[in-house]
């Protein structure tokens, strides 16, 4: 299956990537997701384990991505219970504070009954992904650029 989402956003780019890569906060906002953890992390890839429940339906998977902060993140699986599992995130700057964000993701489970059990609840996942995203950007305060002045006191 293949799912493809956009968006256009009112935050800058920076602040949607920042989202997106940090995988240990996404069971703060994704109700599928209950536990991430980084396996490793540095300027050009993250790797990160992630637990998925949707109901009655529970399954780990890990994935290795490389990054260009902040303008793409590739998603590639290492292990899970798919027989593909290849995506991409490009963020592409449009102001200071504003982004278009495309996620593309190519997936298929490596079983009839993992399909039949756990595909409704993928497709559902998959499809409202961005969303989740941009809702999350929305409602999390844009850390300041390094190097950037002080906001003024009042």
């Amino acid at each position: 299956m293949i799912v493809r989402r956009s968006a256009l956003v009112a935050q800058p780019a920076t602040h949607l990537f920042d989202l997106i890569e940090a995988a240990e906060h996404y069971p703060r906002f994704l109700p599928w997701c209950a536990g991430a953890q980084i396996v490793s992390r540095d300027e050009q890839m993250v790797s990160a384990d992630l637990q998925v429940k949707w109901g009655a339906m529970r399954f780990r998977m890990r994935t290795r991505n490389p990054k260009q902060r902040p303008e793409y993140m590739a998603i590639h699986l290492e292990s899970g219970p798919f027989r593909r599992f290849e995506g991409e995130w490009r963020l592409t700057p449009l102001m200071p504070d504003a982004c278009r964000v495309a996620f593309v993701l190519d997936y298929e489970f490596d079983s009839r009954f993992m399909t039949h059990a756990a595909g409704p609840m993928f497709s559902r996942i998959a499809d409202t992904l961005v969303d989740a995203f941009v809702r999350q950007a929305e409602a999390t305060p844009v850390a300041p650029a390094a190097g950037a002045p002080p906001p003024p006191s009042s």
